[in-house]
């Protein structure tokens, strides 16, 4: 409008506006007196330009009407919007002021219905499985003796109460946290991803379970949610899934490290039964005392055969002591019968002799040479027997434990009689002997 026709309304008493003045003032009045909206209706003329933003025409049977999504709302969404589906927009009613189009400005979108639930669902699977967040690759093994379980769950839930009660049959003696969360509604999602975050950076749980009971797929839909399934994907610890029944499977369980048909069954699958641990260790146990028997059987056997060849020093000296018997026997004998010898020879020569004096201190002088040189050749003969049998004995000493026993050391026999070689052999309350080089002492094993 120029000045003219500005300056005429004026005089004539009314107020003109200007079509773009118009509009703006429509869509203030708009914007600022209509809260928002929920809408359903059908998508139509679904339009997806380069900027990302999205628009489209919402309509039912009788009526229409234009919508915008702006970037910034529709990154947010769990699905792609397709022509001829029926959705649920939350949108505030406004007007495009360059073409005077009455428009909603989409702020949230969703597909109507438990159909709709289920083409998200779908939608993020497929979404995930290409990211390769349900590979096998990328899931972690469950340790086979947990020290400590954390339980991320409703605190108030028969889910709770289910792996409480089959952890305390199998095995009590793990300790087990219980992370509280709500498991449905708004709420479920940002705090199950926080308690995974928190169990994560406390490092206490070698295992986390994941679990709730039965419900709807509205009741399980936090479980379906992106950001707790990247919250799992990225939790350092191993995880298991237990959500709702057999039949239901959520996100949550793909991308887990392992999924569990119920709560009870995660509870079985995290912990080994301690029954039947025991009877491994009471075989293992049986083995074991079965080895050492057959071990200490042998060393019985080869300490029996080793004492058969071990002769007592006492044997050795008492058969040096015969041989020096027979020997000074043999000498006697040896002595007479030269003595005999000897006297023949006189009595011979007592014969031959014609003056019998002559012959007499002939012979006397004979035998007195005779009798000196047998006496010499018997102490040489005594001397040379007494220094075999010193060096004898003395080789024998040198063997001797008695020997060793002077230079010190000791020789443990236990009540048996039997020599202590191992520490093996004796326990802590024994009574054992020290034999030592003088007397022996009494003594009782404190420590093997």
């Amino acid at each position: 409008m120029n000045i003219t026709a500005q300056q005429n309304a004026a005089e004539n008493g009314r107020t003109v506006y200007s079509v773009s003045t118009l509009n703006r003032l429509s869509r203030q009045l708009l914007e600022t007196h209509l809260p928002l909206v929920w809408i359903e209706g059908e998508i139509s003329n679904f339009a997806r330009p380069s900027s990302g933003h999205w628009y489209f025409t919402l309509k039912d049977d009788a009526a229409q009407v234009r919508c915008a999504m702006f970037k910034n709302r529709s990154a947010h969404l769990r699905f792609t919007p397709k022509q001829g589906e029926q959705v649920l927009l939350r949108a505030k009613v406004s007007l495009y002021e360059g073409r005077g189009d009455y428009q909603l400005i989409a702020e949230h979108m969703e597909p109507a219905g438990h159909g709709a639930l289920q083409r998200a669902y779908e939608q993020l699977k497929t979404k995930l499985a290409a990211e390769g967040l349900f590979e096998s690759s990328r899931k972690q093994a469950l340790p086979e003796l947990p020290h400590h379980i954390g339980v991320i769950t409703s605190p108030t839930g028969a889910a709770i109460r289910d792996v409480l009660t089959v952890l305390r049959r199998r095995y009590p003696a793990v300790p087990v946290t219980v992370i509280p969360v709500p498991v449905q509604g708004t709420e479920a999602a940002p705090a199950i991803v926080k308690a995974l975050a928190l169990a994560a950076r406390s490092q206490l749980f070698d295992v986390l379970l994941l679990t709730r009971g039965g419900g709807s797929l509205e009741d399980l839909w936090p479980f379906n949610d992106e950001r707790v399934a990247r919250a799992i994907a990225h939790c350092p610890t191993p995880i298991i899934s237990a959500v709702g029944h057999e039949v239901d499977v959520t996100i949550a369980d793909f991308v887990a490290d392992m999924r569990a048909a119920t709560p009870s069954a995660a509870a079985e699958l995290v912990v080994p039964d301690m029954a039947e641990q025991l009877e491994r260790l009471q075989v293992r146990e049986r083995y074991l005392g079965q080895t050492i028997q057959r071990r200490l059987q042998r060393l019985s056997e080869q300490l029996a055969h080793l004492k058969k060849r071990l002769r007592h020093p006492g044997d050795n000296l008492r058969q040096q002591a015969q041989r020096l018997d027979q020997l000074e026997l043999r000498l006697k004998r040896t002595m007479k019968q030269q003595l005999n010898d000897k006297r023949l020879q006189l009595n011979n020569l007592k014969a031959r002799q014609t003056d019998p004096r002559r012959a007499l201190l002939q012979l006397k002088e004979r035998l007195l040479r005779g009798r000196a040189g047998l006496i010499q050749q018997w102490s040489l003969y005594q001397q040379r027997t007494r220094q075999r049998l010193g060096e004898n004995a003395r080789m024998l000493h040198s063997v001797s434990p008695l020997n060793t026993l002077e230079r010190g050391y000791a020789m443990i026999t236990t009540a048996n009689g039997d020599i202590v070689r191992d520490s093996n052999q004796v326990k802590a309350g024994d009574k054992v002997t020290a034999k030592l080089a003088q007397g022996e002492l009494q003594c009782e094993v404190l420590e093997p």
